[in-house]
């Protein structure tokens, strides 16, 4: 994929080391260029969007990911955590889930979205001893995407009525393990040229 040369595989296969949603269907694309293989380079991109709030340690985002957030509103949450987008999963504008005791603390502190804090692993992710529960799925119109079987992780009722509270679907696959791809990024709009959404 784009960024396997620079990044190591697995996760330079992963659509969230490159691309960022921000909300309302627009994606940030960024220039694989400008990763390195080491962190933080590596995730320069992968702030986590929920389309009002953008939670990200922000001493790290690329420049043009935070103008491209300024230009859309977004309220900036700044976490130490780089692999945020990997860490949070956003359900809407105002909700997140995570296992990032870290990145609850901040959003609590920093006023922002409401946090499904969740247990730490129970992820597959090619490579590693885990994966993040942000990477194995997103939002794709009104339903919360998760790439395998949910209903294995310990928290899964939870996350269920977190998810149908808000008025939304949940979709899963019992017959996979529930693996980090790097998140579920869905396109509506079409990107700007130079990395900015239209």
């Amino acid at each position: 994929m784009f960024t396997r040369e620079v990044i190591s595989s697995p996760i330079g296969r992963h659509p969230d080391i490159l691309y960022c949603h921000l909300g309302g269907g627009k994606v940030f694309h960024g220039v694989s260029e400008k990763l390195g293989s080491v962190y933080p380079s590596d995730c320069i991109y992968n702030g986590c969007s929920t389309g009002k709030f953008f939670i990200h340690n922000l001493h790290v985002t690329d420049p043009q990911l935070l103008m491209a957030a300024d230009n859309m509103g977004l309220i900036k949450i700044h976490v130490s955590q780089g692999y945020a987008r990997c860490s949070a999963l956003p359900v809407d504008e105002n909700s997140i889930i995570t296992f990032d005791g870290g990145i609850a603390r901040a959003c609590r502190q920093q006023k922002g979205p409401e946090v499904l804090l969740v247990e730490p692993g129970h992820v597959l992710l090619e490579g590693y001893g885990c994966g993040f529960i942000g990477g194995t799925g997103g939002r794709v119109g009104n339903k919360i995407v998760f790439n395998g079987d949910l209903s294995a992780h310990p928290d899964f009722e939870a996350i269920k009525d977190y998810v149908l509270a808000r008025g939304l679907d949940l979709i899963y696959f019992e017959n996979f393990p529930l693996t980090d791809i790097g998140s579920v990024v869905e396109e509506v709009c079409s990107p700007g040229e130079g990395g900015s959404p239209d």
